[in-house]
């Protein structure tokens, strides 16, 4: 069977259409191979909910909302929406506009009551509204009393500053800033002082380089001299002398008691007397031979006798 060419282009055109309609119903979120039912919520705000936002349950989309349109002159909003065949719920359930992230998004929920005795919702059916504020609600809950505290912060700042300002004379701004400068002055001798060290530091780099040898070598010789003295039989020297040192005691034991001579000559007072009196003698001796030394001496070459003695003066009377 031959189909002319005005059936082939009506079959081609007929096609186009049904595919358009059917690509631009599925674009919205309609399936038109998949049976649905549609339901009807009434809002006094819809928060920017808009034609094929997806209707979700338990956080699965399960249709799409169809059409928003002004219900009456009060200005209530009749949003119509379908759900897929597969997911039953009760007559009593909530249809919610809700948040989907934080830079906007509405969605619808249906929360259902799964605890309640109702009927089945039928197609067509109005369901309860909500609008749940979702996380911007949240995050706006949270956010309003940080904004006072910063709001209460900024004017108490604020009061602070003119405080300041009010208390700051022009004399004592310029004294801070005299003394701000002062601080920079500072700041650049030190800078001056630390490049003038690392310069002499590098200068003499060399000398500190033996010196710190020369102070290694020292302490190498000293660890040295330190094993030696401990190796060394200490014990024993200082046994002998203790002993030496109580030798020594008994010897001045003895002494001071007045034994041996040189014990009587520290002790004995007679010894002392004697060797006094001898010497006092002997003084006396020596002045009368200088005095009468023809006494003790004589020489004469024609026999003279020598003269009659004289007794010599006594100095100690």
């Amino acid at each position: 069977m031959k189909f002319s060419k005005e059936i082939k282009v009506g079959i081609l055109t007929v096609g186009a259409i049904a595919l358009f309609i059917f690509g631009y119903q599925y674009l919205k979120g309609r399936n038109l191979l998949r049976s649905d039912r549609s339901f009807y919520a009434v809002y006094n705000n819809v928060e920017g909910l808009t034609s094929s936002a997806p209707v979700t349950i338990n956080g699965l989309r399960v249709g799409n909302i169809d059409d928003i349109d002004f219900l009456d002159g009060s200005g209530r909003l009749l949003v119509k929406f379908h759900v897929d065949e597969s997911f039953s719920f009760s007559s009593e359930s909530v249809a919610s506009v809700y948040s989907t992230s934080l830079i906007g998004g509405k969605a619808l929920a249906i929360v259902p009551n799964y605890e309640s005795t109702a009927r089945q919702a039928k197609p067509g059916d109005t369901l309860q509204s909500n609008t749940d504020d979702g996380i911007q609600g949240k995050v706006m809950e949270e956010f309003i009393p940080l904004k006072d505290k910063i709001e209460h912060m900024v004017v108490s700042a604020d009061s602070a500053l003119a405080s300041i300002s009010q208390t700051l004379s022009p004399k004592t701004r310029l004294a801070i800033t005299s003394s701000l400068d002062e601080v920079n002055r500072t700041l650049v001798s030190i800078r001056t002082i630390s490049n003038n060290a690392n310069q002499l530091l590098t200068d003499n780099r060399k000398q500190l380089d033996r010196t710190i040898g020369n102070l290694d070598k020292t302490t190498k010789n000293f660890a040295a001299i330190s094993d030696t003295l401990a190796r060394v039989e200490i014990a024993g020297t200082v046994k002998e002398l203790q002993v030496a040192v109580a030798k020594f005691n008994i010897v001045l034991d003895d002494i001071a008691s007045g034994k041996g001579s040189l014990g009587k000559l520290m002790t004995d007072d007679s010894l002392y007397n004697n060797l006094e009196r001898t010497t006092r003698q002997a003084e006396m001796l020596m002045q009368d031979i200088k005095l009468n030394p023809k006494r003790y001496v004589h020489f004469s070459v024609f026999g003279k006798k020598p003269g009659e003695y004289e007794k010599p003066e006594d100095r100690e009377q």
